[in-house]
């Protein structure tokens, strides 16, 4: 069965070399959630991006993700990913994770797309022989043919994520986590796309779903997680925390 729990999780990134550098602070401010913090040394900048995040995820629960830009909703997801590790608290997570918020991170543009799906599938916690079995899947999705063959520094920005989006959703995962509903290349293969997502969903016990959009947050949540300042501010029903967060001054969507 899978399961996630976090008590009182944090994450703190220390920013090194940004002292005195207004419009950088800001964007870190904006970009990464929370807010700055002092440190000893002056010449670093510390990110209170997660604090004390507390909650459990269980077996059927389908759980949205709001906040505003630097709320810290991807911060938290890379914690549910385990791409980062909490800096204090604790985050238990039981079962297999498939992470769409980087897909092509464990990618290597000098190795060639075969190469790169055993290596982004070992990331995605399959073994070698596992990794190894989803090729013809990763090659009949993909659709690159002799280009898997080449190192990917040669591939266009769409076919890069056709390979990615093909190895991440190749694995059949117990935890899906996902920002935003992905859009991926031309139409035809967008449309292929969303069926093999909308499939995902349906399969995985748990799901996250970092939106802006009020609507495929009611279509796909039946949970939904308010964030703000890196902080929990509301876990309830869809309808509940989209009504306290537009109150708070959310932009309508």
């Amino acid at each position: 069965m899978a399961h996630i729990a976090l008590d009182k999780a944090s994450v703190e990134l220390a920013v090194y070399n940004s002292r005195g550098r207004a419009l950088k602070s800001e964007i870190l401010r904006r970009t990464v959630g929370g807010g700055l913090q002092n440190s000893r040394d002056k010449s670093i900048q510390v990110v209170k991006a997660l604090n004390e995040v507390s909650f459990e995820a269980r077996d059927g629960d389908r759980i949205g993700v709001v906040g505003g830009n630097g709320a810290g909703k991807t911060t938290l997801l890379r914690v549910l990913s385990r791409v980062y590790p909490p800096t204090s608290g604790k985050v238990s997570v039981e079962g297999r994770i498939s992470s769409l918020i980087d897909l092509s991170m464990g990618m290597d543009s000098d190795a060639t797309g075969y190469e790169n799906i055993e290596m982004r599938g070992t990331m995605l916690g399959l073994d070698r022989r596992q990794a190894q079995a989803i090729v013809p899947d990763v090659e009949d999705f993909s659709q690159l043919g002799e280009f898997l063959s080449l190192p990917i520094r040669t591939y266009s920005s769409g076919m890069m994520l056709r390979l990615a989006f093909a190895v991440s959703t190749a694995v059949h995962p117990d935890i899906l986590i996902l920002d935003e509903v992905i859009g991926v290349g031309d139409a035809a293969f967008a449309e292929r796309a969303e069926q093999r997502l909308q499939s995902m969903i349906q399969k995985a016990s748990i799901m996250f779903l970092a939106s802006h959009d009020n609507g495929s947050i009611k279509r796909f949540c039946n949970r939904t997680l308010w964030m703000k300042g890196g902080s929990l501010m509301m876990d309830g029903s869809p309808e509940e925390v989209l009504a306290a967060y537009a109150a708070d001054g959310a932009p309508p969507m």
